[in-house]
């Protein structure tokens, strides 16, 4: 009876960790302007988990539409890129290396990989300027 419990409790302890694998959050933060959570997915898993890997991340924010951006320390290929986004996905750009999070109906100037989507605080992203300094972080 002990060791049918041991392996009962080996067997959810597992399943918990390849559930939190999957339930990854990173935290963005607009210096002076606020926060929001995003919920990494599994649309590109080998470019979410170097993405996560690296985190913190910093960088200076740029606009095009309703789409903030800006420069990362990473240089990846393409693994499943799409030429639309939604509202809230936040996704990686192979051609200018960088991260780009979507607030409104702007679609990518080009193919981007989806690595997660903004779960709280999407509205934050209307009041960035070009300048402000974001950070990412693992939360």
């Amino acid at each position: 009876m002990q060791s049918s419990l041991r392996y009962e409790l080996i067997f959810w302890r597992q399943a918990r960790k390849r559930k939190a694998k999957f339930m990854r959050m990173i935290k963005i933060e607009v210096i002076g302007k606020g926060k929001a959570l995003a919920k990494l997915d599994d649309r590109n898993p080998k470019i979410r988990e170097s993405f996560f890997r690296a985190l913190p991340i910093e960088g200076i924010a740029n606009l095009w539409g309703d789409e903030v951006y800006f420069d990362v320390p990473l240089q990846m290929e393409n693994e499943n890129p799409s030429l639309s986004a939604t509202a809230g996905d936040i996704c990686y750009w192979s051609p200018g290396t960088a991260f780009c999070i979507f607030f409104g109906k702007t679609q990518p100037y080009s193919a981007v990989n989806h690595i997660g989507k903004v779960t709280e605080g999407l509205d934050i992203f209307k009041s960035v300027g070009a300048g402000d300094r974001i950070v990412l972080s693992r939360r």
